[in-house]
């Protein structure tokens, strides 16, 4: 029953972190946001069963995936032949079969089909390649689609995350649903047009050259682009302008975007490129000075502009007929990095917030009235025991929300139930302990060295039923989703809690109160 001072201080700490952290919670944002900056403003975030929000499933275009692995493996195939001087026939570009998942093609000289698969095999061990006579088939091997496909998934849930957090939209919930499609729920939000229309462009960023050679049109049935060459739409002219088909400069080497204005107040995008890519646009630039340079987004040509002098800091700027508004939004797209395959939006839903302020209303009821009886029985059971139990469980409480607001935790209806669930397994080890004295008061002990001896004798059960709780709510979070996950975070929260509250803040209260000369009693 002693207690060191550093046992102390911590006991006294612990309390006050809780409180201090905990009390944001009932402030509103107004008074919170004139209060220091040391002081604490992490609140609890509410779900979307309880704030209400929009709620989008997301599905990966997975074939699209496969077709650009099978379109790179064509390319690749294509510039090794030529080196050789392996000739192919004319039907190359169309020979991407997406539903077979190979590559076929034919060569024009069968005498050279041996010196071909020495040659085809050595781009890639992930593809098989099997000639017959002059037929040519390439075969992914199944392990690497499969893993392209994962990644193309998690790359595309890493990018949704960045759109949604530059938007300045907080406690969006992001998770995947089976093998290609990722949940979108983001609290709070009502219309979430502007989030969707950033979600459906992919924003792959490349430059090349602009086909002098070919004039820029406006009928869609005449563009038939010079060899090398293919036409695209521009955003400056609204015409079709051939450009090369080869890549100079990608845009996964963009390291920064930013909104700005140039020097008439006009709202332009400033870029700037990591080592590898500064290097590739400033030799670029260097050789193909006079020339115009497209800038390209998502097949649509935004900048058509002329290469006046070599720029080699790797850094540049897009100029065109923006708003504000639209070159925020491309400087995000920049920022946020090209979506691997476009994402098509299958489940849309919006809840409205008064669903949710019922469930709110609902919620404290249920946790308050659970709070009163638990509170009410103790008291009467045990007395002057139980009014301590009573202050640890609301104690237990307030550090609950504490915890809660320092992980950022999104609260949800079963949250809320997991919460009015730890106010009974609070009072769990202080029945035990209690129960325990009794016993031992009943056998003659006196009342302190009975105390002593309960708040031993129960440690052993009160760690293996917290521990068992513990572990079966892990199970929940690892196997679990969304509310699930919600649920057995907040009932572990309040069951480590609750372990401090009842076997360590009931006991050091008893022992001041005695320092004091209270008399404690417990009803036999």
């Amino acid at each position: 029953m002693n207690f060191p001072k550093w046992k102390e201080m911590l006991i006294a700490c612990v309390c006050s972190f809780g409180v201090l952290f905990a009390f944001p919670n009932i402030l509103p944002q107004s008074v919170l946001s004139k209060l220091p900056a040391w002081v604490p403003n992490q609140k609890v975030y509410l779900g979307l069963d309880l704030r209400g929000g929009a709620h989008l499933l997301l599905e990966v275009d997975l074939d699209s995936v496969i077709n650009d692995c099978l379109n790179q493996e064509l390319d690749a195939a294509r510039t090794a032949l030529r080196k050789e001087l392996i000739p192919y026939a004319v039907n190359f570009p169309k020979s991407v079969t997406k539903d077979k998942k190979i590559i076929e093609f034919d060569l024009k000289d069968t005498l050279k089909a041996g010196k071909a698969k020495m040659v085809l095999s050595a781009i890639d061990s992930d593809f098989k390649v099997d000639i017959t006579a002059n037929h040519v088939k390439i075969i992914p091997a199944e392990e690497m689609l499969q893993k392209r496909k994962a990644e193309a998934v998690d790359r595309s849930i890493e990018i949704v995350r960045k759109r949604v957090d530059e938007t300045g939209t907080r406690e969006a919930n992001i998770q995947r649903q089976g093998d290609d499609r990722i949940l979108l729920q983001i609290p709070g939000l009502q219309d979430p047009s502007h989030v969707k229309e950033l979600l459906g462009r992919t924003a792959k960023m490349t430059f090349r050259l602009v086909d002098e050679n070919a004039p820029e049109i406006t009928d869609y049935k005449k563009a038939v682009p010079p060899i090398g060459s293919m036409y695209l739409a521009s955003a400056e002219s609204g015409k079709l302008m051939a450009v090369r088909k080869q890549v100079l400069v990608g845009g996964e080497t963009l390291l920064e975007a930013r909104m700005g204005y140039d020097e008439y107040n006009r709202p332009e995008v400033s870029f700037r490129f990591n080592k590898i890519g500064a290097k590739k646009f400033g030799e670029a630039t260097k050789e193909n000075v006079g020339k115009r340079f497209a800038i390209i987004l998502d097949n649509e040509i935004i900048s058509a502009p002329n290469i006046n002098e070599p720029i080699t800091g790797g850094q540049g700027r897009i100029t065109g007929q923006f708003s504000p508004e639209r070159a925020q939004d491309l400087a995000l797209l920049l920022r946020a990095g090209a979506l691997p395959a476009p994402l098509d939006i299958i489940e849309e839903k919006t809840v409205g917030p008064d669903l949710g302020a019922d469930s709110i209303r609902s919620g404290i009821i249920a946790t308050i009235l659970s709070g009163v009886f638990v509170l009410v029985f103790m008291f009467l059971w045990y007395s002057s025991f139980g009014m301590i139990a009573n202050v640890a469980v609301v104690v237990n409480l307030i550090l609950l929300i504490a915890g809660l607001s320092c992980l950022q935790a999104t609260l949800t209806l079963p949250g809320i139930a997991g919460i009015a669930l730890t106010v009974g397994m609070a009072v769990d080890a202080n029945v035990l302990i209690n129960e325990r004295i009794k016993e031992l008061v009943r056998r003659g002990e006196k009342l302190l060295k009975a105390i002593e001896e309960g708040y031993h004798l129960a440690m052993t059960s009160i760690i293996d039923t917290n521990l068992n709780t513990i572990i079966g709510m892990m199970c929940l979070y690892q196997f679990g989703t969304g509310p699930v996950r919600g649920f057995a975070v907040t009932t572990i929260l309040g069951t480590i809690i609750s372990f401090f509250t009842s076997t360590t803040l009931t006991r050091y209260i008893i022992v001041t109160l005695m320092k004091f000369k209270y008399r404690i009693v417990i009803p036999m």
